[in-house]
């Protein structure tokens, strides 16, 4: 993802008046006079940094419409510099045999690229080979045996029956209450 930078360099919009330029950048960046003074001194000041594009347009807007034209440049990206271990010569990998390989993983000897990688000198690891295509790697599983359960208390509605809750003493009608009145 791309990162931009806005700077400012003091140059104004065509019909623009220094004073008011000066007065609107003061509300919008909440600055004193001697802030504003630095933005205008004719040197490159960088406002923000680090902004996504959507971000970065929203500042140089913000600042045409107060009557500066800011600078918008892309930021440098840093790509890591990697150094790569040299390949390993002849003597230092011995040859295998097929036969002995099939039979059992042995240990792998590998020259160290670096004081971080010494460290690990020592450490035993066998060196496992790739397996053929279409080989299953998933160790075999005993079958499960289902639990054994007893349902020889439940049993089966007839077709069509209604499966509703049955209902309970407080489902009771609501008693009529429509001929008592209240007497002053």
């Amino acid at each position: 993802m791309s990162r931009y930078e806005i700077s400012f360099s003091g140059e104004l919009a065509p019909g623009a008046k220094l004073e008011q330029v000066e007065a609107n950048l003061t509300r919008l960046f909440q600055a004193d006079a001697q802030r504003i003074a630095v933005l205008f001194s004719g040197r490159r000041i960088v406002i923000k940094q680090d902004l996504d594009h959507a971000s970065v347009e929203k500042y140089r807007q913000a600042m045409a419409r107060a009557g500066a034209i800011a600078e918008v440049r892309p930021m440098p990206v840093e790509v890591e510099e990697i150094e790569l271990a040299p390949p390993p010569s002849e003597d230092a990998v011995p040859a295998q045999q097929p036969s002995a390989a099939a039979a059992s993983p042995q240990p792998l000897k590998v020259a160290p690229r670096d004081e971080y990688m010494a460290a690990f000198v020592d450490v035993e690891a066998p060196d496992f080979g790739i397996a053929p295509v279409g080989v299953d790697l998933q160790d075999a599983r005993a079958p499960v045996q289902p639990p054994a359960v007893d349902l020889s208390q439940f049993s089966l509605a007839p077709v069509g029956s209604d499966m509703g809750e049955r209902r309970r003493a407080s489902d009771a009608p609501v008693p009529d209450t429509s001929h008592l009145k209240l007497v002053d």
